[in-house]
């Protein structure tokens, strides 16, 4: 039996990433901060695919609830088998409209949670030989958009040096960098998503997920998912990043 542990799970693509870890037999830790909602979830993923749910209340911008997720994760004596950092949140405003805290607020969900759940599962993992980290970055992270889309480079940078440093262990460590999905994200931004971008750049969490796990399974660095945003991803890489900034109309903020 494996145990994988979903952070931001109550949704979007954790809440598909549960459920479809649960289809193959995965026992599960859930990490979100809605209890009521993870217990609804958790029992509903236990009744369809007859697995072991925990949940996992946590605020991850708080010091001492992320720390309860890192014991949980460093447990040797419950080992969890994959863990998915999902969980984030992006800022409507400007980098200059928004105050500091909120800014340091994204921070710690983007950066400091994936740094240090990543630090607390992988050691256990190394030490047994096997194991692996999913870290869903974006698309964003390839364009130059502000305090998000650096979170997510630096999400990118870490996940390739880990894949590298601990693939020859036994650990995989995966970076998936979506673009936009049908999900609850840019709902909670207040952005319509009509407005945000073409019909054709949306993306179904199912198929996402899917191409995902398959992607980590066959021990891939980086998972980029449809031809769409491989060529989005391959253009971003030959235009100066001025040059993209300037078409993206985002000025100065």
């Amino acid at each position: 039996m494996s145990t994988s542990l979903v952070t931001g799970a109550t949704a979007g693509i954790g809440h598909e990433f549960a459920r479809q870890l649960a289809a193959r037999g995965d026992d599960l830790v859930l990490v979100a901060r809605d209890t009521a909602r993870l217990e609804e979830v958790a029992a509903e993923l236990a009744s369809s695919y007859g697995v072991a749910t925990e949940v996992l209340t946590a605020d991850l911008t708080d010091p001492a609830q992320l720390a309860d997720v890192e014991a949980r994760l460093a447990d040797r004596e419950r080992p969890v088998d994959l863990l998915v950092n999902n969980a984030g949140f992006g800022l409507k405003n400007g980098f200059l409209d928004n105050d500091i805290d909120t800014e340091q607020a994204q921070q710690d969900v983007l950066v400091r949670a994936v740094l240090r759940l990543s630090h607390a599962a992988l050691g256990g993992m190394v030490a047994r030989g096997r194991g692996g980290v999913i870290n869903v970055s974006s698309v964003a992270a390839f364009l130059p958009r502000g305090t998000y889309s650096a979170a997510k480079a630096w999400v990118n940078s870490f996940s390739a040096w880990a894949h590298n440093e601990y693939g020859d262990r036994g650990v995989t460590v995966m970076a998936l960098c979506p673009g936009f999905v049908k999900t609850e994200f840019h709902e909670r931004l207040g952005v319509d998503r009509d407005a945000s971008a073409p019909r054709a750049l949306w993306l179904e969490p199912d198929r996402l997920v899917r191409d995902a796990l398959a992607d980590f399974d066959s021990g891939k660095a980086m998972s980029i998912p449809s031809k769409r945003y491989k060529a989005i991803v391959t253009t971003t890489r030959v235009i100066p990043g001025p040059v993209l900034q300037k078409f993206q109309g985002l000025g100065r903020k």
